[in-house]
């Protein structure tokens, strides 16, 4: 299948490139302890913005062909010096040898260091891919994500918008994940469960409709799972750690005390209990000697939750809009919504005709 590529001016790209790459200093902006000492990628601010995942908007497409769409624009930087004659991507999102070349930027007159191409990748998508340079097959020297394969070689990865595939955390971490972020989350209650099987058995009969095609329904209530799982991959991947840590420990601490059931069956109660003795900091049965302070653990987890039940459905969490929806049910003055999102949010999910994907 060979590459689409889209056109992008050199000013869209620049204006990526200026914040986060275009940096004299040499600190380390976005090393929390993760990265080794000789790594680049703890020079860049914020290295996860790259390659550019952004909406797309074909010429002559229609809304809902473009939605389904997005823009990856990929950018390399060669090393200070460096100055390649030929540089191009090789990758799952086309034939994966069939090279598509990167162009060189041009500020005002003259050539700039980076090399660029976009390409059109479907939403909901993963997807390995290298750089070619001057022949060389090279990970991309920025993006913090990398896969290595079974017979070793190591990749670059890129994930699109709305993507639910599984990348950084195993099934058992995210069968427990979801009881966990199920108890900090409203839906919980007798009327929050009401709200999202009316909710989501509205949408299935909009779905056959073909009114609202493109939601989608996961195990978890509003796909917060999913969302902390796409977190972990890209913006904060440093606490990817504090993740397999601690989940293994509560794993372990719930099965002390209850060993006959397994930890994604047990009563409320046993979780509510576990969450009070992490407010506090002081869980019995924690190993601290592997992670010092539960509460942190906590905190962390109730602002990806809420953060991921509640923002744009684009990253993976908030599923169908079902978090606004609750909202937008939940506070009403006079019969009339107090948060009417669809008024703000692009078509199809919402009404907005000003804004695309």
């Amino acid at each position: 299948m060979a590459a689409r590529i889209v056109p992008k001016d050199d000013q869209y790209v620049l204006n990526h490139c200026t914040k986060f790459l275009a940096r004299d200093s040499t600190d380390r902006r976005h090393d929390f302890g993760h990265l080794a000492p000789d790594d680049q990628r703890a020079d860049i601010c914020e290295p996860w913005r790259f390659p550019v995942v952004d909406s797309h908007r074909g010429e002559g497409e229609d809304r809902e062909t473009a939605y389904r769409l997005n823009d990856v624009t990929f950018v390399f930087r060669p090393d200070q010096g460096q100055a390649p004659e030929d540089v191009a991507v090789v990758g799952t999102f086309a034939g994966l040898y069939e090279p598509v070349a990167l162009r060189r930027l041009a500020v005002t007159d003259r050539a700039a260091a980076y090399h660029t191409v976009t390409v059109v990748v479907p939403k909901g998508e993963m997807h390995l891919y290298k750089f070619l340079v001057d022949g060389q097959a090279l990970i991309d020297p920025v993006n913090p994500q990398r896969v290595t394969l079974d017979n070793g070689r190591e990749w670059s990865r890129f994930f699109t918008h709305q993507c639910t595939l599984p990348l950084t955390l195993e099934h058992a971490d995210r069968i427990l994940l979801d009881r966990l972020t199920d108890h900090i989350l409203p839906f919980r209650t007798e009327d929050g469960r009401n709200f999202l099987a009316r909710y989501h058995d509205r949408l299935d009969d909009q779905a056959k409709q073909a009114q609202l095609p493109h939601a989608y329904r996961l195990d978890e209530s509003v796909g917060v799972v999913n969302y902390i799982d796409k977190l972990l991959a890209k913006e904060e991947r440093h606490h990817l750690v504090d993740y397999k840590v601690c989940l293994a420990l509560i794993d372990r601490l719930l099965r002390q005390r209850s060993p006959s059931v397994e930890p994604a069956r047990m009563s409320r109660e046993m979780f509510v209990h576990l969450y009070d003795e992490m407010a506090a900091g002081n869980v019995p049965g924690w190993d601290y000697g592997r992670y010092q302070n539960p509460r942190y653990f906590l905190q962390l987890l109730r602002r990806h939750t809420f953060t991921g039940a509640f923002s744009h459905p684009k990253y993976g969490g908030n599923a169908a809009a079902a978090g606004w929806s609750y909202l937008e049910e939940r506070y009403q003055d006079e019969g009339r919504t107090m948060f009417n999102w669809r008024k703000a949010i692009e078509a199809p999910l919402g009404g907005n005709t000003d804004y695309w994907g």
